[in-house]
């Protein structure tokens, strides 16, 4: 593994692309043929038969919706608390395992590429040295550096093995409390969710609305600039 990763950066983003496609795929194959009808019915359908897999999925790109949504799930009976928790943390460490040897086995393409995005990594480092091995815990929660720290992490000397441990902690940590959270508010959750349902016909055409405002508002700030 830790040879092919070293071949290139390039040839694992396709790898994950490619991986990404086959499960939107899969999903997507899934849903047709759900034997349900109608799109929600499908979904939950879907969320109730592949749930653990699509939450493992969803975890290592760390998103925090998969995880309410199997805090959700559980309170309505449809999943375990406890083995949600530990798919969703091996998911979250399996993710940032992969953007950690990124950054350990292509350190000359990814310096290459970082100067790009300089201010995040230089951030990054800074992060790193002034608060340690926290920050492994912390990087979870900081939107915009998620994927940049481990990588950042991946380009220094530090221990493969430590960053591996704490890393796991760290993502079974981040799991447990944002299911247990999902959990404890899962009724009032729902009763939002299904709000959003029955207003869908205001809510649809008022944020495509604001959505265009934005983009002519941007156009015009540039145009000014």
């Amino acid at each position: 593994m830790k040879k092919f990763i070293s071949k290139n950066t390039k040839s694992i983003n396709i790898l994950l692309l490619l991986i990404a496609i086959s499960f939107l795929g899969f999903i997507a194959y899934k849903l047709y043929l759900a034997p349900v009808k109608g799109i929600e019915a499908k979904s939950i359908y879907l969320l109730k038969e592949y749930g653990y897999i699509i939450l493992f999925a969803w975890s290592i790109l760390e998103g925090e919706l998969g995880l309410i949504m199997a805090g959700i799930m559980v309170r309505l009976k449809e999943m375990d608390l406890y083995l949600a928790i530990l798919i969703a943390g091996i998911g979250g460490f399996a993710g940032d395992q992969i953007y950690f040897f990124i950054g350990r086995n292509n350190k000359d393409y990814v310096r290459k590429k970082a100067a790009k995005h300089n201010e995040k990594f230089e951030k990054a480092h800074y992060l790193l040295e002034k608060y340690g091995w926290p920050i492994i815990f912390l990087q979870r929660y900081m939107y915009g550096l998620r994927t940049v720290i481990p990588i950042s992490i991946g380009l220094t000397h530090y221990s493969a093995k430590k960053y591996a441990i704490i890393n796991l902690i760290s993502g079974i940590i981040w799991a447990a409390i944002t299911i247990t959270l999902a959990y404890i508010f899962g009724e009032e959750l729902i009763k939002i969710l299904n709000t959003i349902k029955e207003n869908l016909h205001i809510i649809i055409p008022s944020g495509l609305t604001l959505l265009f405002i934005f983009l002519f508002y941007i156009k015009v700030l540039k145009k000014k600039n």
